[in-house]
């Protein structure tokens, strides 16, 4: 391999994550989904990135999964007939979209999809638990997996619903189609679409506001309470954790210059940090676990 797979850069507080195989229009492999979340890590580990931004190189942002990998799908070979809840629990059998995505989900920065081209298949599906996705012009989107003889991946048929709506999610995962930037933003699947040299300049204007103005810790904590309150049962969920979130923050640094702040109408300096400030109930949650693959074939 001639060049790294991803690249990333950081400049002023802003991630970029570039999906970098653009001769295959950034079809995504396991070695991608690892590198993925390799660098994930590193900005949640990373107190300077206060915002994390995954787009494409070339003229695509992720075509799907490279069809020429055997292992595309998955690596076991169960079979599909099996009735053994042991079989199908074979941690080969995990999907790697969905590695990535829970990984996503999970992540304490904000994560903004700035979508340069095609995105079909896990090129879409993995945008779903990012925080905000705008488009370009020449964007397609496409939940193909019906029209390939597989099912939707990547977790997607939990977030998808949850973003746009059983309707259209079902309309799009039925139909298999390819659609465009407009579609998808009369769907609500976008934000916005610009002009294909707009679209990094938007995703960095948006994370510009976000790390000039807001306090790391206050942005962590309601990302993970947006996200896992979703699938809550009860709003007396969100009023709990709320209700500790605001108890923590109150007595905090930040909350004090935030104030000092605007009473005194300058820009917020906030002084405490994702990895040493969260609140001491961080995580409130129990997190489901599924056994990972051991040897090189691990999909992480």
């Amino acid at each position: 391999m001639t060049q790294p797979i991803i690249h990333t850069i950081v400049e002023d507080g802003i991630m970029v994550l570039t999906l970098n195989r653009p001769d295959r229009l950034n079809a995504f492999t396991l070695f991608m989904m690892h590198e993925m979340i390799a660098a994930l890590d590193k900005a949640d580990a990373d107190d300077n990135v206060r915002v994390v931004i995954v787009t494409g190189a070339g003229r695509g942002f992720c075509a799907g999964v490279d069809l020429d990998d055997p292992d595309a799908f998955t690596a076991a070979k169960p079979d599909p007939k099996a009735t053994d809840p042991e079989i199908w629990d074979d941690p080969r059998n995990r999907d790697m979209g969905g590695v990535l995505a829970l990984r996503i989900f999970s992540c304490l920065k904000p994560v903004i999809a700035a979508v340069n081209g095609p995105a079909v298949g896990i090129g879409m599906t993995m945008q779903l638990p990012m925080d905000i996705r705008i488009a370009s012009t020449k964007a397609r989107f496409g939940f193909v997996f019906a029209r390939r003889g597989i099912v939707p991946e990547a977790a997607s048929s939990w977030f998808l619903p949850r973003l746009v709506g059983m309707s259209q999610a079902l309309e799009w995962c039925y139909s298999g189609r390819v659609f465009d930037a407009e579609e998808a933003l009369a769907g609500g699947l976008v934000r916005s679409v610009h002009a294909p040299e707009d679209v990094l300049p938007e995703a960095r204007r948006i994370a510009r506001e976000i790390a000039d103005n807001t306090a790391p810790v206050s942005i962590a904590l309601t990302r993970q309470m947006m996200w896992r309150m979703a699938g809550a049962a009860h709003p007396m969920e969100a009023h709990r954790i709320d209700s500790r979130g605001i108890a923590a923050r109150s007595t905090l640094a930040d909350a004090a210059e935030g104030v000092a702040s605007f009473l005194e109408k300058r820009p917020p300096v906030f002084p405490d940090t994702v990895s040493c400030d969260m609140p001491g109930f961080y995580p409130w949650w129990d997190e489901p676990d599924w056994p990972m693959p051991q040897g090189s074939g691990a999909r992480a």
